[in-house]
């Protein structure tokens, strides 16, 4: 066919069989992803029926989606058939979750004016329900579509979250810009991180998969932009402030004030700032 060497054309058809995969997942996987999330908040939805009949198709829409990417995953992995009804259960806590950490960026942040503007605006908190979501089906031990999940909002908001981290209750990304949360890290409540942020591992190394590799974030820890915080035995104390562009790799007792060469002592109290040099 032309000047295309029959052999290269072979090898790519050989490449091709051995990864015997849906192509439709990834277009079912960002579908399901608008579903859910005009599902929990209407702000998403491209029309909004306030009718009981309304929601229970959306519903039934979201859980007939996920049921079609299970059967989709089935041939490769072993996935419970009943995920979509547990996920379905699920709704509610989740809903309750990111309103908590709508109004944990509302009022975290003086430039917001209503928490549904952070809905609507704020790519932290875009990146924040697809965590949730994809971290809700990690947890239900269905295997592939978290990662498509956290990946497809990482390609929107630049915010890079493994579905496998834990998060608490108001958690607040403020900018999110090149915002990296690896897969074992362990994050309370109340926690806020601003942009280029890495909470990541101290060594990339493939016999560590099933490590802790990531840091521990404890209660109302605030950590400023460009920070990097790393290991899988670090970690940040509760109240403790992490200046703009510290570089952390050992733990760090509560009520700690670090700075940007990781210089630790305790803070006055007086103000959250103390005469930290941040970067916003």
């Amino acid at each position: 066919m032309g000047d295309v060497p029959d052999d290269l054309v072979d090898r790519l058809l050989a490449a091709r069989s051995r990864h015997h995969f849906p192509q439709q997942v990834r277009p079912l996987a960002q579908a399901f992803a608008g579903q859910v999330t005009g599902l929990l908040f209407p702000h998403f939805a491209p029309a909004v029926i306030g009718s009981r009949e309304a929601v229970l198709e959306d519903v039934i829409e979201v859980r007939e989606s996920l049921a079609r990417l299970v059967r989709a995953l089935g041939p490769l992995h072993a996935v419970a058939l009943d995920v979509p009804a547990q996920f379905i259960e699920r709704l509610e806590g989740l809903h309750a979750l990111l309103l908590d950490d709508a109004d944990a960026i509302f009022h975290g942040d003086p430039a917001a004016r209503s928490v549904d503007e952070v809905v609507l605006t704020y790519p932290g908190f875009f990146a924040i329900v697809i965590y949730r979501v994809a971290h809700a089906l990690h947890e239900l031990g269905l295997p592939l579509l978290p990662r498509l999940l956290t990946e497809f909002a990482h390609e929107k908001t630049g915010v890079d979250i493994h579905p496998g981290a834990t998060i608490g209750r108001r958690f607040c990304i403020d900018h999110g810009t090149g915002v990296v949360i690896g897969e074992t890290c362990l994050i309370g409540t109340g926690v806020k991180i601003y942009q280029g942020v890495t909470l990541g591992a101290a060594a990339v190394l493939k016999e560590m998969a099933d490590k802790k590799r990531h840091p521990t974030i404890e209660d109302r820890v605030v950590i400023y932009a460009g920070a990097t915080i790393l290991g899988g035995d670090t970690v940040v104390g509760h109240d403790s402030v992490v200046a703009g562009n510290a570089w952390l790799t050992q733990s760090v007792p509560p009520f700690s004030a670090v700075n940007r060469a990781a210089e630790v002592r305790l803070r006055s109290g007086k103000s959250n700032a103390d005469d930290l040099e941040f970067m916003i």
